[in-house]
């Protein structure tokens, strides 16, 4: 069973329906003992990084979030703001984030000839695959995924880094750190690529 973790960010919704696509069991919620019970986890997130982790702390979570994939080491999917999250801090806000991957979340800044680039960063861009992983590897360089995005995570090792796109500066637009991945565009709306990633993370086979 995949938990969808629901803390009130966007729209989990879109992702079950994937899922379900692929055959793999999931649920959306915001119980504890639901996420304890899991044996993958999607962290989604779309809005403000100080709202999403106020509610990860008024609805209790990150207790269970932390123990299944810290301790545990639970296969966890941060996706778009939920992937920003695992950073340490973010520009966006004052709080501090989950920690888990030595990284930062900053604002995408234009100069010289790309100072006319509009923010956000919205729409289909392909991305550059930097190591294997269980989800991502090098079979999918130039495939293309869907972005809509202000902020984006920095890694301070390049070992986290996983996949890497280029709007205006090349940005981190997947990390990994053991059980832990992230991207930070939408598999859920990027069709058949956002599928096979999906299905991939979910152990099911095509």
């Amino acid at each position: 069973m995949i938990a969808i973790v629901d803390y009130e960010m966007g729209n989990p919704g879109s992702i079950r329906n994937m899922l379900e696509r692929l055959g793999a069991a999931s649920i959306i919620t915001s119980d504890a003992q639901a996420i304890e019970a899991a044996e993958r986890i999607i962290l989604p997130g779309v809005g403000a990084f100080d709202h999403a982790m106020q509610s990860l702390h008024r609805l209790g979570l990150e207790p269970v979030l932390r123990s299944k994939v810290l301790d545990r080491k639970t296969p966890i999917l941060g996706i778009c703001l939920g992937m920003q999250l695992f950073s340490a801090r973010s520009e966006e806000g004052t709080l501090p984030g989950l920690g888990w991957i030595d990284a930062e979340t900053v604002r995408f800044r234009f100069e010289g000839p790309d100072a006319s680039l509009r923010i956000p960063h919205m729409g289909w861009d392909a991305i550059e695959v930097r190591q294997s992983s269980p989800i991502l590897d090098d079979r999918y360089d130039d495939s293309r995924f869907y972005f809509v995005h202000s902020y984006h995570v920095r890694c301070r090792d390049e070992r986290n880094v996983l996949a890497v796109t280029r709007y205006g500066l090349p940005f981190h637009a997947a990390v990994i750190q053991d059980n832990i991945l992230g991207v930070q565009f939408h598999p859920e709306k990027s069709h058949k690529f956002g599928l096979r990633l999906l299905r991939n993370f979910a152990g099911v086979k095509a």
